[in-house]
């Protein structure tokens, strides 16, 4: 799996690629892109500064940061960072928030050089939707966000660090988390433990949807999950995109609160076909599409590179 599309919506919002001399998306329903190509003559903060000055940038409601740099893929997004905090009196009704929508034809995902996204983050207290893309030297600090709902971290290798400061953080109405783990060969240090925090339902009281994606312990992780009281307020379970495979099913078909859940999602799995329909009985409506062989000594994450 690779991504080769950038976003076309997210947090209700459409994404509108912005180019200089363009006015503003219609806020009521889109937002813009700023993204520069490579050998692109004017830079990210340059745009930024562009789209600042445009008539109705006060009532922005939401913006994608795309790829940053036209000359090094190597370049971490420190002078955007800066900017954007820096901008946060200019976009007073800012919600919606991606940073890093970057395609693999633009930069492969475990070649992204994040940063510490905590000054953002502080800066922009009141977002409801806030994602990223990219591991490398990413840092999301102390999370203190009372209205976030929406939390989607992609990562071709994500550090165990980050997933430990997502679990210590204090999100009261977070409804949506999705973490992509990734592989150990292209950075991901985290463990199925590190979810610890998360299993007794108290820490996000409001998750209804929980994805826990991309990952070489998808079949610990469901064993964790499957006396967890945290199943009892979701309706999705999605450990897709990983290394899930009879182990895993075999713990949440002994699971009464896996079988109480709407939707499984499994799909990229290393299931055998009976352990699949056996599931397809469990309760929840269960996607498992993308089948690889159960039998294959090297079980892979669909999105590492």
């Amino acid at each position: 799996m690779a991504i080769h599309e950038h976003l076309t919506a997210f947090g209700g919002l459409q994404v509108v690629d912005w180019a200089l001399g363009d006015p503003l998306p219609d806020p009521a329903i889109a937002m813009a892109r700023l993204g520069v190509e490579w050998d692109d003559p004017v830079s990210w903060t340059e745009r930024f500064r562009t789209f600042l000055e445009l008539p109705g940038v006060a009532a922005v409601p939401g913006l994608v940061v795309g790829w940053w740099s036209a000359e090094d893929s190597d370049v971490a997004p420190t002078e955007v960072l800066e900017a954007l905090v820096t901008a946060r009196d200019r976009l007073p009704q800012l919600r919606v928030m991606f940073f890093g929508d970057i395609t693999s034809e633009e930069n492969e995902v475990s070649w992204i050089q994040q940063a510490d996204l905590s000054a953002l983050l502080a800066a922009y207290g009141d977002l409801t939707h806030f994602g990223v893309r990219g591991g490398n030297n990413l840092s999301l600090g102390r999370l203190d966000l009372p209205e976030l709902r929406h939390l989607i971290i992609q990562a071709g290798g994500l550090p165990g660090e980050v997933i430990r400061e997502v679990m210590s953080a204090r999100l009261p109405r977070l409804e949506h988390l999705e973490l992509y783990f990734g592989a150990e060969n292209y950075g991901a240090t985290g463990r199925a433990d590190d979810l610890a925090p998360l299993l007794d339902g108290t820490l996000f009281p409001a998750l209804r949807y929980l994805g826990l994606k991309n990952g070489e312990f998808q079949d610990e992780l469901a064993q964790l999950l499957a006396d967890a009281p945290v199943l009892e307020g979701l309706q999705t379970l999605d450990l897709s995109l990983g290394t899930f495979s009879d182990e895993g099913a075999a713990a949440l078909l002994r699971s009464p609160r896996a079988a109480q859940l709407k939707q499984l999602i499994i799909r990229h799995h290393f299931c055998t076909p009976d352990m699949v329909a056996r599931l397809k009985q469990l309760g929840p409506d269960v996607d498992a599409e993308e089948a690889e062989d159960p039998d294959d000594e090297w079980r892979f994450v669909a999105l590492g590179e």
